[in-house]
C-alpha cells in the first residue's frame, strides 16, 4: 500500500459478476495490522528484557513491522517506482546503521499500522459497491423448450424465459413477457417505492419481485446486466482523478526523489561543517518527516468513500473530477421534457361545442390517430376505450398542422388552431394554451366538434427540488426547445423564474457557456438530445438513466431513478465531500511543512517524527471515510402515487349517431391551475419538444 498511496500502483481490475463480494475483513483480521500488533508487542517487551535481549527484541519488532512494506517497496523499485515506502526503508536502514534499533522498530511499527488502516479503509468503502453483485441470486428458474429448470445465474442466455416467483430477486435484466407485479428497485434506482410492472415493462437485475409471478424475457447476461455495468462504470470512475487528487499526486510523486536529494545534501553539508553522526541522523529523520503519503491519500480515500455512498443511493458519480465539479456548482440548467416533466403527455381536458359530447370528440380524434406513433396520439388513445375502435380511412398527415382522413364515411380533420378555426371555442383554446397545454381541434363532416388539451405534466416533486436548490444558494435556469408559452407555464409551476424557450441543441450549449461566467454550471438532461449542453457544462447530469448506456456515458453524473429531489441531494453530498478533501489537503500539507524544518534542525527526533507523520496519515484516512456518510442522501417520502394520472373510466368509442341522448362522460384529469405567463404568446401550445404544434 505504500506505493499505492502515491498513485503508482497498477489499477485493480473491476469486479465481475462471477466474483463474490467478500466483505472487508474485521480490523483484527487485516494482515498488516496483525503484523503491527506483533511488532508492538515485541517492541514493548524489549523495554523489559535484560542485556542484549532488548536489542534482539527491537530487531525482531523491526523485521515484523518492515515485512508489511519493504517487500512491496523493493518490487516497486525494480520497476522504477519511487514510493513513500522507499523513504521509510532507507530511514529504517539508516537508523539501524546508527545503532538506533528502537527508533527503527518504532518507525516500522507505526508505518505498518498506517498501512493496515489504509487498506482497511479502501476495502470498506469499496465493499458497498461490490456487494451489489451479491444481489443477483446464484440460481434462476428458466423455461427452455417448454421445460422448466433451475440454472446458475451465470448460465442465463439472451432470449431465455425467466420465471420469477413472488419475493424472489430478478437474476438479470429483461422485459416482462407475462404477469403483473410490483418491484422493489431501490437497489438500482434509489427509489423506495415499488414500481408497477406488466407485459412490455423493462426490469433490472437485483430488483425484488412483489406479490405477482412474472415471466421475463432475458435481454442481458449476468456479466452484462445493469448491476454488472454499474459496478464496472463506478470502478472505472474511481480511477478518474479530480483536480485536488491530481494536485496531491503531482506534489507527492516528485517529492520522493526531491526528499532523497535534500537528505543527501543535509548529510553531506552537515558532515563538512559539523559532526557527521549528528547530521546523518538528521538527514534520516528528514526522510521520514517528508514522506508525502498522508498528502497523497488525502483525496483518493475520500473520493472512493463519496462515490460508494452515492452509488448506493442511486446517484452514479463518475470519479473525483465529477465529485469536485458537482460540489462547486453555482448554477443548474434543467431541460424541461423528461426532467422537469414526466415525458408522458396526457389528455387533461376536452371541450366540446354545444350539442356535442366529449365522447364523440375523442372518438373521432382516436380514429384519426389510431395508427400514429406521435406522443399526442398516444395520449388521445390512452383516454378512450380502443377495443371497439375502427381506424379512419385515407388518413394523411399535414406537416406542421395535423391529420386529415375519413371516419365512418365522413371527412374528418384534427390539428392545431389555425389549421382548424376554433370559432366558439377560441376563449377555451386560449385558456388551455396559457396553462401550457397543446390544443388540437377536431372536425367531422365540416363541423367543429371540440378541442382536446394534452400536456406533459410536471413532476410532483419538481417544485420541492427547485426550492431545495435555491436553499443551497444555486441559481436555476430552464432550457427547452418547446414554445415560450408552454415553457413559461411549466417554469411557473416549478418555481423557476429564468426560462429560456424555443432553443436548438446548440443554443442550449451556448447558453451554458454564458452561464459559466456566473460560476460552475450543472446541466441536467436526458443524456442524448442534450449532449452538447451536457458536454459543455462543468457537470453533466443524466436524469433517470437506469438501463441507458447512452445516458450514463454522456454525463458525468447519472441519477438512476426518476426522483428529481436526488439532484439537490447529490449536490449537497459532493459539497460535503469537497469539504473533506480540503480539510485533508490542508491538514496533511501543514503537517508536512512543519515537520521537515523541525527534523532538519534537530528539534524533533526520529521517534517523534515517525509518530507525528503516521498519526497524520491515520487522521487523513479517518477523515476521508467521513465523505462516505449518507447524511445528505436521505430516503424521501413516496411520490409514485402522484406520478400516476387520476383513475378515470375510458370513454367508449362512439363516432356516429345522435349525440343528444348520450351522457357527457367526465373522464379526464382536472386542469391544474397555473399562472398566465408574461412571455409573448406563440400560436399553439406544446406538450413536449417537437409536438405537431
Amino acid at each position: 500500500m505504500a506505493d499505492a498511496c502515491c498513485g503508482t500502483d497498477t489499477p485493480t481490475p473491476a469486479p465481475s459478476a462471477a466474483e463474490p463480494a467478500a466483505p472487508p475483513a474485521a480490523v483484527w483480521q487485516v494482515r498488516e495490522l496483525q503484523a503491527a500488533a506483533a511488532s508492538g508487542v515485541l517492541l514493548l517487551a524489549s523495554f523489559f528484557l535484560p542485556g542484549p535481549w532488548d536489542t534482539a527484541g527491537e530487531l525482531a519488532a523491526l523485521l515484523v513491522g518492515a515485512a508489511t512494506f519493504v517487500p512491496g517497496t523493493l518490487r516497486g523499485l525494480l520497476k522504477g517506482r519511487l514510493g513513500v515506502g522507499l523513504l521509510m526503508t532507507i530511514a529504517a536502514v539508516g537508523a539501524v546503521a546508527l545503532g538506533e534499533y528502537g527508533e527503527a522498530a518504532t518507525l516500522a511499527f507505526l508505518f505498518s499500522i498506517a498501512e493496515g488502516l489504509e487498506g482497511y479503509a479502501v476495502a470498506r468503502t469499496q465493499h458497498g459497491l461490490r456487494a451489489l453483485l451479491d444481489l443477483v441470486p446464484p440460481t434462476a428458474t428458466v423455461r427452455r423448450g417448454g421445460t422448466e429448470s433451475e440454472v446458475a445465474a451465470a448460465d442465463l442466455r439472451v432470449g431465455d424465459i425467466l420465471l420469477v416467483k413472488p419475493g424472489e430477486r430478478i437474476a438479470t435484466d429483461g422485459v416482462v413477457f407475462s404477469g403483473r407485479s410490483a418491484l422493489d428497485t431501490s437497489v438500482v434506482t434509489g427509489e423506495s417505492v415499488p414500481a408497477e410492472v406488466g407485459p412490455g415493462a423493462e426490469v433490472f437485475a437485483g430488483s425484488v419481485n412483489g406479490a405477482g409471478a412474472l415471466e421475463i424475457t432475458v435481454t442481458a447476461t449476468a456479466q452484462d446486466n445493469s448491476l454488472a455495468r454499474l459496478v464496472h462504470i463506478v470502478h472505472e470512475a474511481q480511477e478518474r482523478k479530480g483536480a485536488s487528487q491530481r494536485l496531491a499526486q503531482k506534489f507527492a510523486q516528485p517529492l520522493v526523489p526531491g526528499v532523497l536529494v535534500l537528505a543527501a545534501l543535509i548529510a553531506t553539508l552537515g558532515s563538512l561543517f559539523g559532526d557527521p553522526g549528528v547530521w546523518i541522523e538528521r538527514s534520516l529523520v528528514v526522510l521520514v518527516a517528508a514522506a508525502p503519503c498522508a498528502f497523497a491519500l488525502s483525496v483518493p480515500v475520500a473520493v472512493v468513500a463519496a462515490i460508494g455512498a452515492a452509488s448506493k443511493a442511486g446517484v452514479l458519480v463518475k470519479g473525483g473530477a465529477a465529485v469536485e465539479a458537482l460540489g462547486k456548482v453555482k448554477v443548474v440548467a434543467l431541460d424541461k421534457t423528461g426532467t422537469l416533466t414526466r415525458n408522458e403527455p396526457q389528455v387533461i381536458d376536452v371541450v366540446p361545442v354545444a350539442g356535442t359530447d366529449r365522447a364523440r370528440v375523442l372518438s373521432v380524434a382516436a380514429a384519426l390517430e389510431a395508427r400514429s406513433e406521435h406522443p399526442l396520439a398516444a395520449a388521445i388513445l390512452a383516454a378512450v376505450d380502443t377495443s371497439a375502435l375502427t381506424p379512419g380511412d385515407d388518413v394523411e398527415a399535414v406537416p406542421g398542422n395535423g391529420l386529415t382522413g375519413t371516419v365512418v364515411g365522413g371527412k374528418a380533420r384534427l390539428g392545431k388552431p389555425g389549421f382548424i378555426e376554433p370559432g366558439p371555442l377560441a376563449d377555451d383554446v386560449q385558456r388551455l394554451q396559457d396553462a401550457g397545454a397543446t390544443v388540437v381541434l377536431v372536425e367531422h363532416d365540416r363541423a367543429l366538434l371540440g378541442a382536446i388539451a394534452v400536456r406533459d405534466e410536471i413532476r410532483p416533486e419538481a417544485a420541492e427540488a427547485i426550492q431545495a436548490l435555491r436553499g443551497q444558494g444555486i441559481r436555476v435556469v430552464m432550457l427547452t426547445g418547446d414554445n415560450a408559452r408552454t415553457a413559461a407555464a411549466i417554469g411557473a409551476a416549478a418555481g423557476i423564474d429564468d426560462v429560456r424557450a424555443e432553443l436548438l441543441p446548440e443554443d442550449k450549449a451556448h447558453i451554458v457557456t454564458e452561464l459559466r461566467a456566473q460560476g460552475a454550471v450543472a446541466m441536467v438532461g436526458d443524456g442524448i438530445n442534450d449532449a452538447p449542453a451536457l458536454a459543455t457544462a462543468d457537470a453533466g447530469i443524466a436524469m433517470g438513466a437506469m438501463g441507458s448506456d447512452v445516458a450514463i456515458e454522456a454525463a458525468d453524473i447519472a441519477l438512476m431513478g426518476e426522483d428529481l429531489r436526488r439532484l439537490p441531494d447529490a449536490i449537497a453530498h459532493t459539497r460535503a465531500a469537497r469539504r473533506v478533501f480540503t480539510q485533508n489537503l490542508l491538514m496533511s500539507g501543514g503537517i508536512l511543512v512543519a515537520l521537515v524544518p523541525l527534523a532538519a534542525t534537530g528539534v524533533l527526533g526520529l521517534a517523534a517524527v515517525v509518530a507525528s507523520h503516521e498519526l497524520a496519515e491515520v487522521l487523513v484516512i479517518g477523515n476521508g471515510i467521513r465523505a462516505g456518510r449518507k447524511k445528505h442522501l436521505p430516503a424521501h417520502p413516496a411520490l409514485r402515487a402522484a406520478h400516476k394520472p387520476v383513475p378515470h373510466a375510458r370513454i367508449p368509442v362512439q363516432p356516429t349517431g345522435d349525440t343528444a341522448a348520450r351522457p357527457a362522460a367526465k373522464v379526464l384529469l382536472p386542469l391544474s391551475t397555473a399562472p398566465t405567463p408574461t412571455a409573448a404568446p406563440k400560436a399553439g401550445g406544446g406538450c413536449c419538444d417537437g409536438c405537431r404544434s
